[in-house]
């Protein structure tokens, strides 16, 4: 039991700094963001709907201050060692800087688990809540697609499919389908509207009961032209797409944003906005315990030589840096088409080589 008490005072020490510089960043970010919403109040955005959209915001909030918070309460909490001589006898009694930092990663571990439930469970809804809110919608009213195309191929046949409207709820409206068969038209179908069947879907697509079918076959031998009243159609879209199609990627879960990433490779196309939503909601605890390390080195090395005040500016200064540089490489990502997932890889690596060249330079 001796052997755990020095770990349990670091961890605690670091938990309690990561606690109180998360929280106050987020109740900052969430009072401040409610007082910039006064200015755009009226007679049907009063002060409680504002009041109600920033609470359904603060989870947002939350979710991005976690990686600040976390740097700037693991330099607080070193920091706060520091200056009581603490780091500097745990050094002389043989403890190596990398177990140190160990211990200060474990607490990192905690929000690395709150940041993932929070964008997993809460922020899709609480989003989709307060852009209702924002719009002054009925948060009931269906989710619905206007003009939707989709083009799939097939060895030498091309499928191309327009929707005039469709809903969560398992409604369609005017259903047009061409086929081509080496660039040839050769089947061409419309229907005044459709319902969705709730069956095992096929090869990605989905089974759907038309009504009123009008179609033409085009071959060699003439046109020939047939009426149904209902028909079966497999289509590559189901009433769960219509949800990924209208939302933003800050409205969608990670599992949402891959479920959307499959029907547009489904369908030959990409949206890069929600690879790189994807990619950086993936990757963002690696973003927390990168910057944990990074926090470590502006405190190992220099243990009484600086104040606190100057680690702590220190640290938000490579808390916005960190976070522009990571929206700077999601808009490269955006204008040029370079891999989202090379893009948000790049300052977790810049941040973890910075942060272990520093605290190597500093233990030598």
């Amino acid at each position: 039991m001796k052997s755990l008490i020095l770990p349990r005072y670091v961890i605690r020490s670091a938990l309690l700094a990561m606690t109180g510089a998360v929280v106050g960043l987020w109740l900052l970010q969430t009072i401040f963001a409610y007082l910039a919403e006064l200015e755009d109040l009226s007679d049907t955005y009063t002060l409680k709907e504002a009041l109600r959209y920033i609470i359904y915001r603060s989870p947002y909030f939350l979710s991005e201050f976690i990686p600040t918070g976390a740097l700037l309460g693991a330099v607080v909490g070193l920091g706060l060692l520091a200056n009581h001589s603490e780091l500097v006898i745990m050094r002389a009694a043989g403890l190596s800087l990398y177990r140190i930092i160990g211990w200060v990663m474990l607490p990192a571990f905690v929000f690395v688990l709150i940041s993932l439930g929070v964008n997993q469970f809460i922020l899709p809804t609480a989003n989709y809540q307060a852009s209702a809110i924002k719009q002054g919608i009925n948060q009931d009213k269906l989710i619905t697609i206007n003009g939707y195309w989709s083009v799939a191929n097939h060895d030498n046949t091309q499928d191309v499919v327009y929707i005039n409207y469709a809903d969560n709820a398992g409604k369609l409206g005017e259903v047009k389908r061409y086929q081509l068969i080496d660039g040839n038209l050769t089947t061409a179908l419309k229907a005044t509207g459709g319902t969705y069947q709730p069956q095992a879907s096929n090869d990605g697509l989905y089974t759907w009961q038309l009504n009123q079918v009008s179609q033409v076959a085009i071959s060699q031998s003439g046109v020939k032209k047939s009426s149904v009243d209902n028909q079966l159609l497999e289509l590559p879209i189901a009433p769960t797409d219509v949800h990924l199609l209208t939302r933003e990627p800050d409205e969608l879960s990670l599992t949402d944003l891959y479920a959307h990433g499959q029907l547009m490779a489904h369908q030959g196309s990409r949206s890069l906005k929600h690879e790189v939503a994807f990619w950086q909601k993936l990757f963002s605890p690696f973003s927390v315990l990168s910057l944990v390390l990074v926090a470590s080195s502006f405190v190992f090395g220099s243990l009484r030589s600086q104040g606190l005040g100057l680690r702590i500016v220190l640290a938000l200064l490579t808390g916005l840096l960190f976070s522009y540089l990571t929206d700077l490489v999601g808009f490269v990502a955006l204008a040029t088409g370079l891999s989202p997932m090379l893009m948000a890889i790049v300052p977790i690596v810049l941040s973890t080589l910075a942060g272990m060249y520093l605290l190597n330079k500093k233990s030598n």
